[in-house]
C-alpha cells in the first residue's frame, strides 16, 4: 500500500517555520555572546591580580632580607608563568646601573638579563599589544589622581614625620577583549605597599563609586577593560 505523501504524520516543517526558529535563534545569540565574552574577559582579570598579589609577596620577602625594595624582577624572584596576557611594570625607569631591559616574551625561550618590565606573552598572543607605554595615570586619562608615587611604577621613599620610609608601587596593564588600543581600552591595575584613599580612578572601572581606597597589597582597578568599549 502506498503512503500519501500528504500524510499529516510525514508532513515536514514550513519555510515560515524554519525562518521563526532561525530569528529566535539568533536573538538568542545576540543576548548570549556580548555576555559571554564580558564573562571570558572577568576571568582574565584574575591573572592580574593574581600576579600582583605575587609581586607584592616577593617584594616584602625581599625586603625582610635586604631591607630594601628592588625595581627588577630576577632580585625579587617574580617570574609570571608564559601565556600572559598583561604586562607587568615593576619599574618604569630602568634602575640605576642595573642595565634592565622589559622582558622579551615574543620568543620560544625567554632571555637572560634583569628586568624592570614583563612583556605580554605575545609568542602565544601573537596579536596583542604589550601595554607597557600605559603607565598609571594614563595620559589618556588626565582625571585619574590619588595614586601612590603619581602613579609611576617603581620604588621610593615619602617622608613620615622626619622618617625616610621605602614603599613601592607596581602596576598592570592588558588588551584583555582585544578592542582599540588608543590607551583607553586597556586594562590597568595598580598594587602598592602604601595605603591611600580616595583614589580617583577612570569611569569605567571594577568597583563601586564608594570603593575608593585601595588598600596596601590589594589589587586596584583604574581602567576595566570588560566594562568601557
Amino acid at each position: 500500500m502506498r503512503v500519501s505523501r500528504f500524510n499529516p504524520r510525514n508532513r515536514g516543517f514550513t519555510l515560515i517555520e524554519l525562518m521563526i526558529v532561525v530569528a529566535i535563534i539568533g536573538i538568542l545569540a545576540a543576548i548570549a555572546i556580548p555576555n559571554f565574552i564580558k564573562f571570558q574577559a572577568r576571568s582574565k582579570q584574575g591573572e592580574a591580580k593574581a600576579n600582583l598579589k605575587g609581586l607584592f609577596t616577593s617584594q616584602k620577602s625581599y625586603f625582610q632580607e635586604k631591607d630594601r625594595y628592588s625595581g627588577l624582577s630576577g632580585a625579587i624572584g617574580f617570574a609570571p608563568e608564559r601565556g600572559n596576557r598583561y604586562a607587568y611594570v615593576i619599574s618604569a625607569e630602568v634602575p640605576d646601573g642595573s642595565g634592565a631591559v622589559a622582558q622579551d616574551r615574543s620568543l620560544a625561550l625567554i632571555p637572560a638579563g634583569a628586568n624592570h618590565i614583563i612583556n605580554v606573552d605575545t609568542f602565544k598572543y601573537r596579536y596583542m599589544p604589550d601595554g607597557t607605554t600605559d603607565t598609571l595615570p594614563n595620559p589618556a586619562m588626565t582625571v585619574l589622581g590619588g595614586v601612590p608615587n603619581n602613579g609611576n611604577a617603581g620604588t621610593y621613599r615619602e617622608n613620615l614625620n622626619g622618617v625616610d620610609v621605602s614603599h613601592f608601587l607596581h602596576t598592570a596593564v592588558g588588551n584583555i577583549d582585544n578592542d582599540v588600543t588608543d590607551g583607553t581600552g586597556y586594562d590597568q591595575w595598580f598594587i602598592s605597599s602604601q595605603s591611600v584613599g580616595p583614589v580617583t580612578p577612570s569611569a569605567c572601572n571594577a568597583f563601586q563609586p564608594d570603593e575608593l581606597n585601595a588598600a596596601e597589597g590589594v589589587p586596584y582597578n583604574m581602567n576595566n577593560d570588560v566594562e568601557c568599549q
